[in-house]
């Protein structure tokens, strides 16, 4: 897909908060004519950036290939205090708490290792946090999927 424009990032911004929003919202927020907001949307869809869920972006699409599983020892006394730095780093994209080895794992993404890097040393400056382990994606063979556990629970009941 041709570079991402303003318009482009405002639409999947809006999707991303609010996946069923109808097209008369989109066009009226982005001060765009309806007929603009569908296209842009077929064409994001078309293209692979906005996936059928209309809520799941391709990270590749906007620039960030680099993605990363940072598993994160953290003081206990200080996990709230953690927890909180990483949501206001804006590369790191979920946080769970984790059993085993570690104790948060995260996901972060970055446009290059260079970038990564940056953002792994923001986490290490947070409060708290002892010390990471990271693992870099190489592929994506399977995206975050529901329809399959949906459908099992389907055909149980």
């Amino acid at each position: 897909m041709s570079k991402l424009d303003r318009v482009d990032i405002r639409l999947l911004l809006e999707l991303v908060r609010d996946p069923r929003a109808q097209i008369g919202e989109l066009s009226d927020q982005l001060g765009v004519a309806r007929n603009t907001a569908q296209s842009r949307i077929r064409r994001l869809l078309r293209s692979g950036t906005l996936r059928s869920s209309g809520r799941e972006l391709d990270l590749e699409a906007l620039s960030y290939d680099v993605a990363a599983f940072v598993t994160i020892e953290v003081s206990h006394r200080e996990l709230d205090g953690v927890i909180a730095g990483l949501r206001r780093l804006y590369q790191v994209l979920e946080v769970h708490e984790i059993s085993g080895r570690g104790d948060i794992w995260c996901r972060v993404t970055a446009t290059d290792t260079h970038h990564l890097q940056s953002a792994l040393r923001s986490i290490l400056r947070i409060k708290g946090v002892i010390r990471t382990e990271t693992v870099l994606a190489l592929h994506e063979h399977i995206p975050y999927r529901t329809e399959p556990l949906l459908q099992t629970l389907a055909e149980d009941s």
